[in-house]
């Protein structure tokens, strides 16, 4: 039997000072570098019927060296800690009673802030030649959540040394010094994708979270963007939701700063009557830690919310404070976007310049694309600044990215947006959702009721009053956080003709 034989060129591409580039700047660096790969090298593959392999799948369990695992180290130009590997000469077996004797490597500790690794996605294509959209979706996933500032998050390079195997999580979250793993895969038929993903508490085995996205294969670096977005966007309050649940089950004696700001941040998010508790514990953590960035934004917005809600008992303290809060917030700010965007809320409202504010929220933004409350207090403050149709689109940009998380009065601002805009018969059912979303919070009721007005509903408006009025002695309050003129007459006038009062 004859045999045909072929000559094989093998390339072996390096990226010069790659360390150095990733370490200044991770995202742009991978930008270029998918690039230069989709414009030039795939191509060129492709073109001599070639393929690419990762080295590290194809040799495992085939050669007979002794490979040694060294953990998770600091490495030089490299911000974050790199799994380890070293290969060493082969070496004959030891002794099975050596073996058993070994004492298994101490775990790392789990670095301060939550961590997170996200493995090699499966391809479910059954098509080798997609190993590469599969692996950049990863990355791109990684890019996203990096930017995510409270969030620590494993290189690629080192979640990448599972690609290929059957892996235990908690061995994965013991092994990588992480808190949380997320895991997915894709599958592709014709032309549309299919891509999953779970998260995982490493340390418990409980999934937090698990969804699928679906999309066209169109243009494969836009799928990959948009996706990597979503994932990111969904799983930051995620987190935030399973760190708080993490700390409300901890002893309420000798709590860090942390702990305590976990806690006030759950009671926010629980009910309107519960914010001056919030408070209290915000400032409590802010006087173990006076430089508490996030705690001082919360602060801030507390503050805010109890005069938003009437629930104030020294209107002019509590403002004062408040804009204290926030100025110290962005003092340590640096470039975290939930800081800045949370300190810009609360001086908007205390009679900052609603341009200025926009625009920090507008920098925010900028630092994470992804961040749904940023888009969401974006709304709010277009709503302020008589712009109701833009914030229509920044609310609902945030619905999209954490549609099962609450991360603010989503339901009352699309309401208040449809009710600037006069399009009132789109903000009532928003608005009467909201109000079961939570009776105890006043501006709905006061929306829907001016919206009622307008609508020549008087009977309705009348009876929204009445509702007001068992939860606050206050009617119309103070509407001057409202810039324009002419919004601002629209939501009194409905509120006087709604108490039948003369227009």
């Amino acid at each position: 039997m004859s045999q045909s034989r072929r000559l094989a060129a093998i390339l072996a591409a390096d990226v010069a000072g790659y360390s150095r580039l990733i370490g200044a700047d991770e995202e742009g660096t991978v930008r270029r570098l998918k690039s230069m790969r989709a414009g030039l090298i795939d191509p060129t593959i492709s073109e001599h019927n070639g393929r690419i392999v990762a080295v590290l799948t194809q040799t495992r369990g085939k050669l007979d060296f002794p490979v040694e695992d060294l953990g998770v180290q600091a490495l030089k130009n490299i911000a974050q800690p790199v799994h380890v590997l070293r290969v060493g000469a082969r070496a004959s077996r030891p002794p099975a009673e050596a073996v058993s004797s070994m004492a298994e490597p101490a775990a790392l500790p789990l670095p301060d802030k939550p961590s997170i690794a996200v493995l090699p996605f499966q391809n479910m294509s059954g098509d080798p030649e997609q190993e590469y959209f599969v692996d950049g979706m990863v990355e791109e996933i990684v890019t996203a959540l990096s930017r995510i500032r409270w969030l620590f998050v494993i290189a690629r390079n080192s979640s990448f040394t599972y690609k290929g195997q059957a892996v235990d999580v908690k061995q994965v979250g013991r092994e990588l010094c992480v808190r949380y793993v997320l895991e997915g895969s894709v599958r592709k038929a014709g032309g549309r994708v299919r891509i999953t993903g779970q998260l995982i508490d490493a340390e418990t085995g409980a999934h937090l979270w698990a969804d699928h996205f679906d999309g066209l294969l169109e243009d494969v670096f836009d799928l990959q963007d948009k996706v990597a977005s979503s994932v990111a966007g969904v799983i930051e309050p995620a987190l935030q939701a399973a760190e708080t649940a993490r700390s409300a089950g901890r002893p309420t004696t000798d709590l860090r700063a942390y702990d305590l700001y976990l806690r006030a941040y759950a009671m926010f998010f629980a009910s309107a009557r519960q914010i001056p508790d919030a408070l209290r514990l915000m400032e409590q953590a802010i006087e173990r830690d006076p430089r508490y960035g996030p705690a001082l934004a919360w602060a801030a917005v507390c503050c805010f919310r109890l005069l938003y809600d009437d629930r104030s008992e020294d209107w002019k303290a509590d403002c004062l404070k408040g804009a204290d809060f926030a100025r110290r917030a962005l003092e340590v700010a640096r470039d975290d976007p939930g800081i800045l965007a949370n300190a810009a809320l609360a001086l908007a409202y205390f009679g900052e310049n609603i341009g200025a504010m926009i625009a920090l929220v507008d920098h925010a933004l900028a630092l994470n694309s992804n961040y749904a409350r940023g888009w969401h207090i974006g709304g709010l403050l277009r709503i302020w600044a008589g712009q109701p149709d833009i914030a229509i689109e920044h609310l609902e940009t945030s619905l999209r990215l954490s549609s099962r998380v609450r991360i603010g009065l989503s339901r009352t601002d699309l309401g208040t947006a449809h009710f600037y805009s006069r399009r009132f018969n789109e903000a009532v059912p928003t608005l009467l959702l909201a109000i079961q979303e939570d009776p105890s919070l006043p501006l709905p009721y006061r929306i829907l009721a001016a919206c009622y007005a307008h609508m020549g509903r008087l009977d309705d408006a009348r009876e929204i009053v009445e509702r007001l009025r068992a939860i606050t002695s206050v009617v119309i309050p103070d509407a001057s956080y409202l810039r324009n003129a002419e919004h601002r007459e629209l939501f009194l006038t409905g509120l006087r003709l709604a108490m039948g009062e003369a227009s």
